[in-house]
């Protein structure tokens, strides 16, 4: 490696972006490349806790994130059938005290411009389709499916649960379907009669439930987001249509507030729930994966994306810690101190458990990926970052 060494991030999801964005405020040299052929506001709503919002601070778009977003002053867990509260889990001003950063819920590809906004000018390359990539040793080559090819003495893999470098290091094994499914909608809060819904609620039974909040500051638009039993997947399809007449069929007996939803919806689409067993290894020679080309989740804590971003901060940190050119000891400092945490989020999503009585969030919103003391690879303590 003659001089800075060059990296390339695959996939310019939030974990990839992130990366990118870290990565070059510490002074790397980063390329972004992104299969799709540009990036538009498509209908979905995220969580960005304290943990994922500190980071945020870093790159420079905390404020913006604050202005743009809603604020829940709780997290509710209710009955579906009976509306019952069975948790409220306190956010709002005793996040910014407790925590020391903000809870938020926000649409997310307004929070995904905001993130690519951040990354440097003429680095963040579209319609780049990964179709191999070879570790020669000394170097590696990336080819995409538009014929072009690029050279990058590290490759970081941020291309998702169906991810090409995974595959690389692994061989071809696809996801595995959960047996469950999400719907997904958002759509102006006008459209909602009837019933007042609070910021941020997620309505439960035993087999299925629907997380509800607001993806704006003004309160003006709604989402919802479920999880439903459904025995087959065609995995052929990353998504398929849904509709109010399934909603209404899935949701029958429930709540009038999560009545009003279904009723208000005006488009709604259908996700399979994927997961994969925990990797070997996250990182062979100089390819290395992040986000949910390692430890894809069900989106049952909020926490999957911000996973992804966590590990882009940490990844960024080890890179600092031992300098760009010892690669393979930041790798392995890097899973060292990723992979127990992001395996227990991953556990715990599983599970479907989250917040659903009033138990104790700090070990997950709590979290400062640049101030927890380092573990070795050897697992000795090493020092807290500047």
């Amino acid at each position: 490696m003659q001089g800075k060494p060059r990296i390339a991030v695959v996939g310019a999801g939030l974990g990839g972006t992130a990366a990118a964005a870290l990565l070059q405020r510490a002074g790397f040299q980063v390329r972004l490349y992104e299969q799709a052929p540009a990036f538009s506001r498509l209908g979905a709503g995220i969580h960005v806790g304290p943990n994922v919002m500190k980071i945020m601070r870093r790159i420079g778009i905390e404020d913006a994130l604050n202005d743009m977003g809603c604020h829940p002053d709780y997290w509710y867990s209710r009955d579906g059938l009976t509306g019952e509260v069975i948790a409220q889990i306190p956010l709002g001003d005793y996040a910014e005290r407790h925590y020391g950063a903000s809870y938020l819920t926000v649409h997310r590809g307004d929070f995904h411009k905001l993130l690519t906004d951040a990354v440097a000018p003429d680095t963040l390359f579209f319609n780049k389709k990964l179709e191999s990539v070879t570790d020669q040793g000394d170097v590696v080559q990336l080819r995409f499916t538009d014929g072009t090819a690029e050279e990058a003495d590290i490759v970081i893999g941020a291309d998702g649960v169906n991810s090409r470098i995974r595959e690389t290091l692994l061989g071809a094994e696809p996801p595995k379907y959960t047996g469950y499914v999400a719907h997904r909608a958002v759509f102006p809060i006008s459209r909602v009669k009837g019933f007042t819904h609070e910021r941020c609620t997620k309505w439960w039974t035993d087999d299925r439930h629907m997380m509800v909040y607001f993806d704006t500051s003004k309160l003006d638009e709604i989402y919802y987001v479920t999880g439903v039993p459904e025995p087959d997947w065609d995995m052929s399809k990353s998504w398929v249509p849904s509709s109010i007449e399934e909603m209404r069929a899935a949701f029958d007996g429930w709540h009038e507030g999560v009545q009003s939803l279904i009723e208000g919806t005006v488009e709604v689409t259908k996700w399979p729930l994927l997961e994969r067993d925990p990797l070997p290894l996250w990182s062979r020679g100089r390819l290395v994966l992040l986000g949910d080309a390692c430890h894809p989740m069900k989106p049952h804590m909020a926490q999957g994306a911000a996973m992804a971003i966590e590990d882009a901060a940490m990844l960024t940190r080890c890179f600092t810690e031992t300098g760009a050119q010892d690669f393979a000891s930041a790798f392995a400092l890097y899973e060292a101190n990723r992979n127990e945490r992001a395996s227990k989020v991953q556990l715990v999503s599983h599970n479907n458990t989250w917040l659903r009585s009033n138990e104790n969030p700090d070990w997950c919103f709590g979290y400062d990926v640049f101030n927890v003391p380092l573990v070795s690879a050897g697992s000795a303590p090493l020092s807290a970052a500047a």
